[in-house]
């Protein structure tokens, strides 16, 4: 024969068990909800890296068409083809960066030349060569400078050399 409990003491089992469960289906939910949001952060990654590598490979198109209307007469096709890749780029969150008189950042700026002047306090952008692309926060691509400013630390002079001959091998003689 079955022993009989008292009546608290399987009221007490069953409220153990109950809590028991709802700890569990609790620990399920919270397992679940932080699948679907790893999930999500995870397919916008793949989206943002996705989106980065199709902008990285489109941009020799978007400088050749730059180019193109820099140097061609600007007819009502080529006019109409520039726009709509910067829109559509644009649209995607491309965005170009480096103008003439920008401070120059080395982080987001290459420098291809610099100017001594001793006018200048800073290093400024003077010439774009190319410009640079950033997608939100992340940098694409620098951009090419030519920068103008006072003459940088421990060059020419200041170090201890002269510059005595330049040859056509691009090589420089330094004399101490």
């Amino acid at each position: 024969m079955d022993s009989v409990r008292p009546p608290s003491t399987e009221a007490q089992r069953l409220s153990q068990e109950l809590r028991e469960r709802t700890a569990d289906l609790q620990r399920v939910k919270a397992d679940y909800d932080n699948y679907r949001k790893r999930v999500r952060r995870d397919r916008m990654a793949v989206r943002e890296i996705a989106v980065v590598n199709v902008l990285g490979a489109f941009l020799p198109v978007l400088d050749a068409v730059h180019r193109a209307c820099e140097h061609e007469p600007m007819t009502p096709g080529l006019k109409e083809i520039a726009a709509t890749l910067e829109s559509q780029a644009g649209s995607l969150g491309l965005r170009a960066f480096g103008q003439e008189g920008d401070p120059f950042d080395p982080t987001c700026h290459d420098a291809l030349a610099h100017h001594v002047s001793p006018h200048t306090d800073r290093l400024t952008c003077t010439t774009i060569h190319r410009p640079g692309y950033r997608l939100g926060a992340r940098l694409l691509r620098p951009a090419h400078v030519e920068v103008t400013g006072p003459p940088l630390p421990g060059a020419g002079r200041e170090a201890g050399c002269r510059l005595t001959e330049i040859s056509c091998d691009d090589t420089l003689s330094l004399e101490p």
